[in-house]
């Protein structure tokens, strides 16, 4: 029987021979489009109507996905030779883009310099951003810190960052905090509560463990829905003091609102090598088209001028750090509203706190179990 991966990589493996065998204008760069697949944000016209103008003759098209392993597969399923850009959290280019021959390699000497003018982490330059044989696999841009958030007039912020994920087990904040709904991320945390290491596997012993921590975190919540506007809506008014799954991306819009007492909390402690946080990063990568545009490099250097970093962080819907704020330049574009919106003021220390943002090996499972907690 042939499976799911197989068919997906045969199809590829299709798609490049097919390349290979039409001679003269497959081989020839594709310079009139550009199609990019990526988390919201890239896809707004702040960000897209600037590259237009510069490029009056091409097409550019960006298209927005619901989750990291939807995008990837969406490639895995054919589509490798749809998209020139592929925007996804750090885990997957190293681990299974670039494993599966689904990007690229970028150019080195084009851009290794931009990671000097990025932040410290970034600087160094940012380890996930390369394969294990050195190859660039992609560029750094929004990141953040991602846990929980309360409403600091109702908790303190030193409170929620002592008690860390223990907060939602004390039996004074049962009916007083929400359950943001997204699943990767729930499924990553409800292990964090339990004391679990998500990104090993959770069998066993362990797998009881977090269904028990499924149980008491959903039959404690008072409501539970995927709209972060809705989430920060009920933390201001007063119908919750917490929601559990949330960080810089669902409070800075409360925040840059004027909520400011709307904060994302990183647990001061936690069960993976002392740490209960986790920081999520894109990474911006070349898809392998057979037919590659020669827009995507372009694209890529067009992100990293100053208001177009600023365009990116401050994109519509959410805001969030970017890896570009190293450059003095980019800096002096975010007022101190903006700053403020993205609690810039702790964010290396509550990146200290952090572990980082992986796939989990259990995922199915664990899921399976939350999702049945979900439904009671």
């Amino acid at each position: 029987m042939i499976t799911r991966r197989q068919f997906s990589l045969g199809a590829a493996g299709l798609a490049g021979l097919s390349a290979f065998s039409m001679p003269g204008r497959a081989l020839a760069d594709r310079n009139n489009q550009l199609n990019i697949l990526c988390w919201e944000g890239y896809n707004s016209d702040t960000v897209l109507n600037p590259f237009r103008t510069a490029h009056p003759g091409a097409t550019v098209r960006a298209e927005s996905g619901t989750s990291d392993p939807e995008m990837v597969n969406r490639l895995r399923a054919g589509e490798i030779g749809t998209w020139d850009l592929i925007n996804v959290n750090q885990p997957w280019a190293r681990g299974e883009l670039s494993r599966d021959n689904l990007i690229r390699p970028l150019n080195k000497e084009r851009f290794l310099p931009w990671f000097d003018k990025m932040t410290p982490e970034f600087a160094r330059p940012y380890a996930l951003a390369f394969g294990e044989n050195g190859d660039l696999l992609g560029l750094p841009q929004r990141y953040g810190p991602f846990s929980f958030v309360v409403n600091t007039d109702k908790i303190s912020q030193e409170s929620a960052e002592e008690q860390g994920w223990n907060l939602f087990f004390d039996p004074a904040m049962k009916g007083r905090y929400g359950l943001l709904t997204y699943d990767n991320w729930n499924v990553i945390h409800l292990c964090l509560a339990a004391g679990l290491d998500p990104f090993r596997p959770v069998e066993g012993a362990d797998a009881e463990k977090f269904a028990e921590t499924c149980r008491q975190i959903v039959a404690g919540a008072r409501m539970m829905t995927d709209d972060l506007v809705a989430m920060n809506t009920a933390l201001i008014n007063g119908e919750i003091d917490a929601y559990f799954t949330g960080g810089t991306y669902t409070a800075s819009p409360a925040r840059y609102d004027g909520a400011t007492f709307v904060r994302a909390i990183t647990p001061r402690s936690g069960p993976v090598e002392g740490k209960g946080g986790v920081v999520w990063v894109e990474l911006t990568s070349a898809v392998n088209n057979p037919d590659p545009s020669s827009l995507a490099e372009d694209f890529l250097e067009f992100v990293q001028q100053p208001e177009i970093c600023k365009a990116v962080a401050f994109s519509e819907g959410t805001y969030n750090p970017i890896a570009q704020m190293g450059n003095p330049e980019v800096m002096a574009l975010f007022d101190d509203e903006m700053l403020e919106a993205i609690q810039f003021d702790t964010l290396e220390d509550e990146l200290s706190r952090c572990l980082e943002f992986d796939v989990v090996p259990s995922y199915d499972a664990l899921l399976a179990t939350y999702v049945a907690a979900r439904r009671g």
